[in-house]
């Protein structure tokens, strides 16, 4: 039973540092689209999706958390971590929910997941700016967390089927 805890342990930060390092890598990739901000593709993503499946719900959130709180202090500020809080917990309560109600697949979560993040963004966003206009931008969030979560969810499906399941 300890080695299982050990090897949990050790699997999370090594998805932790994967998910930072892809983050980093994203942070380096100019924007999909310039005249639309905010759009990203969420690679760290495909950590989290892994980790829901291979691991566990609470391993996965506890790596989502610490990708949000590590990338937020070596590439954000304040604004940008209350933003992407807010998206991961809505995110990954929406994941969480569904892969428990088993009738998506992972693409689906993954699709579920990263539309409820920009719901998440979006709801800070209209908060801070005392603005309901804001929401007008969730067709287009809504559009391209479409193509991201089908992204991230063909990825962690691939990385779930193919990487030995005793290895994690």
């Amino acid at each position: 039973m300890r080695n299982t805890k050990v090897r949990n342990l050790a699997v999370m930060g090594l998805l932790s540092a994967i998910a930072l390092l892809l983050s980093y890598v994203e942070a380096m990739i100019p924007p999909l689209f310039s005249a639309v901000p905010g759009i990203k593709m969420g690679l760290a993503n495909i950590c989290i999706v892994f980790a829901l499946y291979r691991l566990g719900v609470f391993e996965a959130f506890i790596i989502s958390l610490v990708r949000v709180l590590i990338v937020s202090m070596l590439f954000g500020n304040p604004m940008m971590f209350i933003y992407s809080i807010v998206g991961a917990l809505l995110s990954f309560a929406a994941m969480a929910i569904l892969k428990r109600l088993d009738f998506l697949s992972g693409v689906g979560v993954s699709v579920a997941g990263a539309i409820l993040h920009n719901v998440g963004q979006v709801l800070v966003a209209a908060v801070l700016l005392n603005s309901a206009e804001i929401w007008y931008y969730m067709v287009i969030l809504t559009f391209t967390g479409v193509i991201s979560g089908v992204f991230v969810g063909l990825s962690g499906g691939a990385l779930i089927r193919y990487l030995p399941k005793n290895k994690f």
